[in-house]
């Protein structure tokens, strides 16, 4: 691995020094000038085009009516480094891509700039690092420079091919730290509410891009458990699970949508675990919480909670069955002019008067059925895993579903090893069952009902996909 610099200013004039490693040797003028002759023209194809090319001019004059007269700055984000000699993945702020349909690694730096236009208006310009030139008068930036030099992380769009790709005016990064001040998404909280508030009801595009986010994710199920017999082998199975999975979202798509969750046995019980370090036992459980992105950044969330033996275990089951009936009625309460709450509501009434009858609570009564619940039951899903976080309480939480509105149902049951509230047979058994669902005109059109989630189908479905390994 090749060194990278440390950050620069995301204007940098192309005058200045290329971002060169400290070890690299000096160029002579001969070499310089041989740097610059000789190359053939390689222009983007034209009929390219990003792939919401024809959504975006409407999302943002969604935007722009909420702020008339206001100059709005929407960035992409900028690389931050993991390692000195390399940087994080970078994926662009999901607003930016929402907006312009850019979402590649080469949009780091960039800023969107929605510019007051007319009476209440705006023309949007786009800032952004363009091609350096290799012919006379350019610089060494194409060769030289670790960070961003075509020859080291790849070829960028000049501004004529950026123009054409989304349909808008562009201009040269450096251009950007001349403006007057502006709103800005990343420090703005009413701008940043507004732009989550815009992405919460999905536009037709953006359910198939949600689907086929979903459908890779399936196939990625698939795979980790054709793998499982592999993985029940390696002292850190976990590991196994979490790699399986990330090929398959890394090769249909721009790769996962959050940490891979591998966690078995008692680690299902940790909501976040992804560590995923530990063995795999055949008498447990294995909790995966998954999800693959696609190129065009939407992200599917799925969990299944799989007996990694083929067959649950009678105390396994009645977990399991619980945290299903719960989901049951969730996803029932499913339907545009519902309380966005109302779907949790309904998964813990069941969890809550199951555990009662258990015999854990005296009642379901309260709010006591939390100590093993922990979290809420679902989200909304899109861009992010965790959908327009930033919009107002009123418009989200405390808000009324809308049809095209995309979320996760996702009870649980978290049993710690340690509680001794418990029977010991319950005991560190961690379920959650998570699917995808789109809001339509007279309920909800569950997107991943391609995984089963009955025990007894996911015994079927383990099994068939045990025997046809090759």
């Amino acid at each position: 691995m090749t060194e990278t610099p440390a950050p620069q200013s995301a204007a940098r004039p192309s005058s200045q020094s290329p971002g060169t490693g400290s070890h690299d040797l000096p160029v002579s003028p001969e070499l310089a000038k041989f740097m610059r002759t000789g190359w053939a023209a390689t222009p983007l194809p034209s009929d390219v085009r990003v792939p919401a090319h024809a959504m975006t001019p409407a999302r943002r004059a969604r935007l722009s009516a909420r702020f008339p007269g206001e100059r709005l700055l929407v960035p992409a984000g900028e690389l931050k480094v993991r390692s000195n000699d390399c940087d994080h993945r970078f994926r662009p702020h999901s607003a930016y891509a929402w907006l312009t349909g850019l979402t590649g690694e080469d949009q780091a730096g960039h800023v969107l700039v929605m510019e007051p236009s007319g009476p209440a208006g705006h023309e949007p310009v786009l800032y952004l690092r363009p091609r350096s030139s290799r012919g006379t008068g350019g610089d060494e930036e194409f060769y030289r420079d670790r960070r961003y030099g075509e020859f080291w992380v790849g070829r960028r769009p000049d501004l004529a091919e950026a123009e054409r790709l989304t349909g808008i005016r562009c201009a040269h990064l450096d251009g950007i730290d001349r403006l007057p001040p502006g709103r800005s998404a990343t420090t703005d909280p009413a701008l940043a509410g507004a732009l989550s508030e815009l992405r919460l009801v999905k536009d037709h595009w953006e359910v198939g891009q949600l689907q086929l986010a979903v459908d890779q994710t399936t196939a990625g199920f698939e795979d980790v458990v054709r793998a499982l017999p592999r993985a029940l082998t390696h002292e850190r199975g976990e590991r196994w699970i979490e790699g399986v999975f990330g090929l398959r979202a890394r090769l249909e798509g721009n790769g996962t949508g959050y940490e891979t969750i591998a966690a078995s046995g008692a680690h299902a019980c940790v909501l976040h675990w992804i560590r995923n370090d530990g063995r795999l036992d055949p008498s447990e459980l294995l909790l995966l919480d998954a999800g693959g992105e696609t190129d065009t950044l939407y992200t599917a969330d799925i969990t299944r909670t799989l007996p990694l033996s083929g067959r649950f275990s009678p105390v396994q089951r009645q977990v399991y069955e619980l945290v299903l009936a719960a989901q049951e009625a969730g996803m029932a309460a499913l339907r545009p002019g519902a309380s966005f709450r109302d779907f949790h509501r309904a998964c813990m009434r069941v969890i809550a008067d199951g555990l009662a009858e258990w015999g854990v609570l005296k009642n379901g009564d309260g709010d006591l059925h939390r100590r093993y619940t922990l979290c809420s039951s679902g989200h909304m899903l899109g861009l992010d895993v965790h959908d327009c976080a930033k919009a107002r309480v009123e418009a989200y939480l405390d808000g009324v579903l809308e049809e095209g509105q995309v979320l996760t149902v996702e009870p649980g049951l978290y049993l710690q090893p340690d509680d001794e509230t418990l029977p010991a047979r319950l005991r560190g058994i961690g379920v959650r069952i998570e699917d995808d669902l789109v809001i339509t005109a007279d309920g909800a059109r569950l997107m991943s009902g391609a995984l089963p989630r009955t025990p007894d189908a996911v015994e079927e479905w383990m099994d068939a996909l045990l025997t046809d390994r090759p």
